[in-house]
């Protein structure tokens, strides 16, 4: 009986979430994808409750490509990148920040966490021209399944299924699969698998 309220209040919410992807659509066509996306993410990130959380997941499901209504999108979360996937079964805390990235199934992040569009997306090469000026390159970062990012982590680059990232770190490197990481800059601070002894 549980699963059919919540399919039936998923497929409410997906007919609420049309003149909000009307209005992105239209937006898109003027501005660009992305403008609109994050246009679109700030007026959504200040639904509250249960409203907003389902608000959200239709809305997203609409816009960006691979991506499950069946997740939990925070109060105040912000999307910059519309080329973003978000899988079943994930949980997006509050006040989060996601760039461009794909996000597996099944995965957890903390209040405050901030997913960039990789670690080139400002370049500082050239002391002659001011920072805004150098332009960067966006790549699509990947958090594999079964991952728990805890509050306030910068993720810069991808993380392998199953990891622990712990609260603060700063993931600048790629994350092996099972991996327990902290720090800044993260390191490998043990794994989730059985160890062979």
């Amino acid at each position: 009986m549980k699963s059919l309220i919540k399919s039936t209040l998923r497929m409410l919410f997906m007919l609420l979430a049309l003149p909000c992807w009307l209005g992105f659509t239209l937006q898109s066509a003027l501005m660009g994808k992305d403008q609109a996306t994050t246009s679109w993410s700030q007026l959504l990130s200040l639904l509250p409750g249960l409203l907003g959380v389902y608000y959200r997941a239709a809305f997203y499901r609409l816009i960006f490509r691979e991506t499950s209504q069946n997740t939990v999108i925070g109060f105040g979360t912000l999307f910059s990148q519309h080329r973003t996937h978000i899988s079943s079964g994930v949980y997006i805390g509050p006040q989060c920040n996601i760039g461009m990235c794909r996000i597996q199934p099944n995965c957890l992040l903390g209040s405050g966490v901030h997913i960039m569009s990789g670690k080139g997306q400002h370049n500082f090469s050239d002391p002659d021209t001011p920072l805004k000026d150098q332009g960067g390159q966006f790549t699509q970062v990947v958090v594999g399944e079964d991952t728990w990012i805890g509050n306030g982590a910068l993720v810069m680059a991808n993380i392998g299924k199953k990891c622990v990232v712990a609260a603060g770190s700063v993931v600048i490197s790629e994350v092996p699969d099972y991996a327990i990481v902290g720090g800044n800059p993260a390191k490998v601070l043990g794994s989730r698998k059985a160890s062979d002894s």
